[in-house]
């Protein structure tokens, strides 16, 4: 089958290129643009909007197994689909966990016979994500992880987790970790600072994560580990983030798009679905983060999207779950960068698929003849009001509920079979 893009705002992550013109598919592959379209079977009038390689999600929580009432992969993937999101990276802090090739083959099963999107699986670092002792990494890698984390329980052990790294690195694994210093952190739900202290709520340093990629970032150098930090949100953790890239460490980082739209303030009315993990942080933090996407010093925009049911919400700020969803929200969200001026269009779809994908070794993120068809088109102007109850996700858990938000998905092909049609 041929697709034949006409008109189309071509945005380019691999090429940091936007341009008019036109986009050829066949048998579920780009075979290039600009190509004489007389004989396309299908053609698609873009008039004049964005289309751009499919959103590569890193780090989305789908709660299957052991809590399928907050999210599933077929609502997953329908939320996915409709956010303009073509492969998304599941974070194994499951119940039970995703420790064993076992656990991890049922997931790829449930995924490939429910999700309309690419699904790529990660798994535990260490058995029951308790930090103890380490999963059995290569028959995982061989069962399909495409990477390797304990999500946000820090193994506080320096000899297990030197171990691990040492261990991944011998087989050449990517490692997921959550810089953040356990004991610091443990019961603060804001940062901490004056409005936090007004708040009367229990809050902990930007130093905390500062001091835990420290430690991370020196154990990689004695292991020669791939590491990814899951979420960069202090500008105290960018100069050694710097450094180590200097350094020629095997490091990249990334963010979520909720520390680059929103900061401490929001929470001021207790709003639980502002409460993250880490918290919201100050807005010169927040301008900081903008600032190191631009440059590339953080190299990947995820969505962090973590369901939570009404009633783990519903309870005093510093009692409620932590976590949004974001699959939906994600494109209009990171719209706010580029009509801010902050981010041009090729370098946020750098860090949305080019270097997400890059980094984990998949097939996408690229628009150049050869690579697969996992396209979003969307108009990045269309105005529109969100309505939490609106979402495909089965959790409503999204602090931009009410917001007005610019940006709007269109379609979305996967593989050039179209799963999305606005």
């Amino acid at each position: 089958m041929s697709i034949l893009f006409r008109n189309a705002r071509l945005v380019d992550p691999e090429a940091g290129t936007e341009e008019v013109g036109t986009l050829t598919v066949r048998d579920g592959r780009i075979i290039g643009r600009d190509l004489p379209g007389e004989n396309a079977q299908t053609v698609v009038e873009c008039g004049g909007k964005c289309l751009a390689p499919g959103i590569v999600d890193l780090g989305v929580k789908v709660s299957e197994p052991g809590e399928r009432h907050k999210e599933s992969f077929r609502s997953a993937g329908l939320a996915a689909a409709r956010g303009g999101v073509t492969t998304i990276v599941t974070r194994p802090d499951t119940d039970t966990a995703i420790d064993t090739p076992e656990v991890l083959e049922f997931v790829a099963r449930r995924a490939a016979a429910d999700a309309v999107v690419n699904v790529r699986p990660m798994a535990a670092l260490t058995k029951g994500r308790a930090g103890r002792e380490m999963v059995e990494i290569g028959f995982l890698r061989d069962a399909g992880a495409v990477a390797f984390t304990d999500c946000d329980r820090v193994i506080g052990d320096t000899k297990v987790f030197s171990r691990a790294l040492a261990y991944a690195a011998g087989l050449g694994a990517l490692v997921i970790a959550h810089p953040q210093d356990p004991g610091l952190s443990q019961g603060a739900c804001v940062t901490g600072g004056k409005f936090g202290a007004l708040m009367g709520l229990p809050g902990v340093s930007a130093m905390a994560e500062r001091m835990a990629l420290d430690r991370d970032l020196a154990l990689v150098e004695m292991t020669g580990a791939r590491y990814h930090a899951d979420q960069i949100t202090s500008a105290r953790a960018l100069p050694p983030l710097e450094r180590a890239k200097r350094n020629g460490l095997d490091v990249t980082a990334g963010i979520g798009i909720h520390h680059l739209t929103l900061n401490e303030l929001d929470i001021g009315d207790f709003r639980t679905f502002f409460k993250l993990k880490p918290p919201l942080r100050s807005e010169s933090d927040r301008l900081a983060m903008v600032e190191a996407v631009a440059s590339g010093l953080i190299d990947v925009i995820c969505s962090m999207h973590t369901p939570q049911d009404e009633e783990s919400k519903r309870l005093p700020f510093e009692e409620a779950a932590s976590g949004a969803v974001g699959l939906e929200t994600l494109l209009p969200a990171a719209m706010r960068l580029v009509h801010s001026g902050h981010i041009d269009m090729p370098t946020l779809w750098r860090a949305l698929s080019l270097n997400p994908a890059r980094r984990l070794g998949l097939d996408a993120g690229r628009l150049s003849a050869g690579a697969p068809a996992d396209l979003v088109l969307f108009d990045p102007d269309a105005p529109f009001v969100l309505d939490r109850f609106a979402l495909a996700s089965k959790s409503k858990n999204t602090p931009f509920d009410g917001a007005r938000m610019e940006g709007r998905v269109l379609g979305t092909w996967v593989a050039g079979n179209r799963v999305h049609q606005a």
